[in-house]
């Protein structure tokens, strides 16, 4: 059977500087089915679905529903659901975590100083604290998106599960489902394409220790998709692993052609120059795209590290 994912596998489509957007994800736990915009089609009230997406707007914080893996009835009766936050931005990495009986708690949440990195809100209005457990492995599984979600995605979230990662989870939307299963990582924020379950195991392995693995990488979702492929580009370059190593500190031009300056927290600095082409030849973009696409893709063109005058002059 062809899919969106088996086609882009076929013509070897690169995965870098495809991740979602976000340098702040906000996380709540809902059981039952998800429509395809699952914050106003699942089991949460759409009201406060749409709330909460229009409080969301331009802070930088993106707001997805997570499941555990398997079975997806829902009762209908009021449960603890499990809440976690995550800044991604190299320097103020955190991850926290609460829980709520009512998902009405969420109003009270500061997002536009989420997205800035302060999670006072997040502890004050709900009780969180810093996330002790394992990485999160998020797993997007919502075949109303796109069903390459629920047929990869879904049996490796269950086989994440069953071999005892404790930290995975079902998402609803990471975006790119022609590179399913895909999935995010917190608390650094990296996305990852064509995932098989013992990679993933590597990648959190890593994560645990503080590196990033750029196998199959997306890019961190704190940086536009320019950034991400500049990032990654870098990391290739010097074999950077470590995971709060490396900052996009500045991007110029636009759409085709960027200059994106890259900085290592030991002062070096990498002017990437990054190009975005059409990924050819046409092809379906999703399984329930009716027109052939021809998706854009992130080429890196040039790295070049800068001598400490030029770094400092930007």
């Amino acid at each position: 059977m062809s899919t969106c994912s088996t086609v882009s596998h076929d013509l070897d489509e690169p995965v870098s500087g495809t991740a979602a957007t976000a340098r702040t994800w906000l996380l709540l736990e809902q059981s039952g089915p998800w429509g395809a915009k699952a914050l106003t089609s699942s089991h949460l009230d759409p009201a406060l679905g749409r709330t909460l997406e229009a409080a969301a707007k331009d802070t930088g914080v993106r707001i997805a529903l997570i499941r555990r893996p398997g079975r997806h009835a829902d009762s209908g009766a009021p449960t603890t659901r499990q809440v976690y936050a995550a800044h991604t931005v190299p320097g103020n990495v955190w991850l926290r975590s609460a829980t709520t009986r009512d998902p009405r708690d969420l109003l009270g949440l500061d997002l536009a100083a989420l997205g800035r990195g302060d999670h006072s809100s997040f502890d004050a209005t709900l009780g969180g604290d810093a996330h002790t457990g394992d990485p999160l492995a998020l797993v997007c599984t919502n075949g109303k998106r796109d069903r390459c979600c629920a047929l990869l995605g879904r049996p490796l979230a269950a086989e994440l599960a069953t071999s005892g990662v404790e930290g995975a989870w079902e998402v609803t939307h990471l975006g790119g489902h022609r590179f399913s299963p895909t999935l995010l990582v917190l608390p650094y924020g990296y996305a990852y394409g064509r995932a098989e379950a013992h990679a993933v195991k590597e990648v959190l392995h890593g994560v645990q220790e503080g590196r990033i693995v750029t196998e199959g990488c997306r890019g961190n979702s704190a940086w536009e998709r320019p950034g991400q492929a500049a990032e990654l580009a870098v990391r290739t370059a010097v074999r950077e692993d470590a995971a709060e190593a490396l900052t996009v500190v500045r991007t110029d031009g636009a759409a085709p052609h960027w200059e994106v300056t890259v900085a290592h927290a030991d002062g070096r600095h990498w002017r990437v120059v990054v190009a975005q082409t059409a990924a050819l030849p046409p092809r379906a973009e999703s399984c329930g795209a009716s027109v052939l696409g021809s998706p854009a893709r992130m080429d890196v063109v040039a790295v070049r590290e800068l001598r400490t005058s030029a770094a400092s002059a930007g």
